[in-house]
């Protein structure tokens, strides 16, 4: 559950940007944007702008300096918000501690904001809008529209995370399908007394419980036929080849939901480009 939707969703794309360029004879492009030296944010930028080539996306890349400062890399992105052949702009989180994160988002126009983290952005997505949405959330649906759960009435989603990224954007996502929503993170008392109510479980806590107990969910925390899916990365959340034998389906990790993330940065650069160009 992940992988193999996620290469389908990469080949529409690639099927649909080599369209917009015969249409309008230009690709689309992505610039991306490090400060300092993070390993994991050097793969994962890695990652996305591979995936870019493989897709016909153009893409470039600024690797900051560590002592950047916060007017600096807002001057680099005034002038990526004004370049017309940049259609999407992805500055890569976590940003040193004297750059202010909400600050560099908020300066992103909306229409280039592929994270989908933009005060505008979030508004829109809390009246209903899903387009330029957070990848992860946007790709966690995407994976629930797969397995047939494209409309929840009825159905209580349980949500163990609260951040920015995952937890708070996703809540607006499942509403929009009707959901019954709890949320939970990983200080909630008695977690599994709501877990176990889950019908679709969805977790991204990211770190291991203890030496003794690595995994924050275990078989005995969910019911039934339960829809699992784990978020966390490199370590999941989720004890898999226990819980697998319980639920209805499971995302494992890696493999998950890692290449849908992947897969709705490409449809969101897409889509950027569509509302600049392809008017």
């Amino acid at each position: 559950m992940g992988k193999r939707l996620a290469k389908r969703l990469r080949a529409q794309v690639k099927k649909e940007v080599e369209q917009l360029i015969e249409n309008h004879g230009i690709a689309p492009k992505l610039v991306t944007v490090i400060v300092g030296e993070d390993e994991g944010s050097q793969m994962y930028v890695r990652m996305k702008r591979k995936a870019c080539s493989e897709a016909g996306i153009l893409s470039d890349h600024n690797d900051l300096p560590v002592k950047t400062t916060q007017t600096e890399l807002l001057a680099l992105i005034d002038q990526l918000n004004k370049d017309r052949t940049v259609h999407g702009i992805l500055v890569q989180l976590p940003l040193p501690d004297h750059i202010n994160e909400k600050t560099i988002i908020g300066a992103i126009t909306p229409l280039k904001d592929v994270d989908g983290f933009s005060p505008t952005n979030i508004y829109n997505l809390f009246y209903g809008s899903e387009v330029l949405s957070s990848a992860t959330p946007h790709g966690i649906v995407t994976i629930l529209d797969h397995v047939g759960m494209k409309d929840l009435s009825g159905k209580h989603v349980v949500v163990v995370n609260r951040s920015m990224i995952v937890g708070k954007p996703l809540i607006f996502l499942l509403l929009n399908r009707n959901a019954t929503v709890t949320v939970c993170h990983s200080r909630t008392a008695d977690l599994a007394n709501f877990t176990r109510q889950a019908d679709v479980l969805i977790t991204a806590i990211g770190r291991r419980k203890s030496e003794g107990a690595p995994f924050f969910i275990t078989a005995d925390m969910i019911k039934e036929d339960a829809v699992v899916i784990d978020v966390a990365s490199p370590h999941g959340d989720v004890d898999f080849e226990h819980v697998k034998e319980k639920a209805l389906c499971i995302s494992p990790v890696p493999g998950g939901v890692g290449p849908m993330t992947i897969a709705m940065l490409l449809r969101n650069v897409l889509d950027a480009y569509s509302a600049q160009v392809a008017k």
